[in-house]
């Protein structure tokens, strides 16, 4: 399998459960120059009212600057990394096979095609799971 495989940091912020919070925190990033790769947004169980957003990548001052201001930090519990490449039918399960039988426990995989490529962003509980993840799909 050969792949681009990247660790990346992901940002977080909480947001209300209400129209255009959402909007607004994306707004913020945008007008800070943030080209971002992935975004996912729902809402948390936890605490009612409230939502959940996570975001990569945050780059540079202006950017880190902006993000701050809207209540984002960087997760001190997610440890990711991205996986792009060429799509064939079955890669996910390729991805996630090699991972279990290396006896990588997942916090998260979330992927999707466009056109011919596939990307995948793997959620990882321990910077230790994604250095041997790392390790792993990029030996290959």
């Amino acid at each position: 399998m050969e792949h681009l495989v990247q660790k990346e940091e992901v940002w977080v912020a909480t947001m209300e459960d209400k129209p255009g919070a959402l909007a607004h925190k994306l707004a913020g990033l945008a007008d800070a120059g943030a080209d971002l790769g992935f975004i996912i947004a729902r809402r948390t169980h936890e605490t009612p009212s409230r939502g959940i957003v996570f975001v990569t990548p945050i780059r540079g001052d202006r950017e880190v600057e902006a993000a701050t201001e809207l209540g984002f930090s960087v997760s001190k519990n997610v440890y990711a990394l991205c996986v792009e490449g060429e799509n064939r039918p079955g890669i996910a399960a390729q991805l996630a096979d090699k991972l279990g039988k290396a006896g990588i426990n997942l916090r998260g995989f979330t992927g999707a095609v466009i056109g011919t490529r596939f990307v995948v962003h793997i959620g990882f509980d321990t910077e230790e799971d994604r250095s041997k993840a790392l390790r792993l799909l990029t030996a290959s």
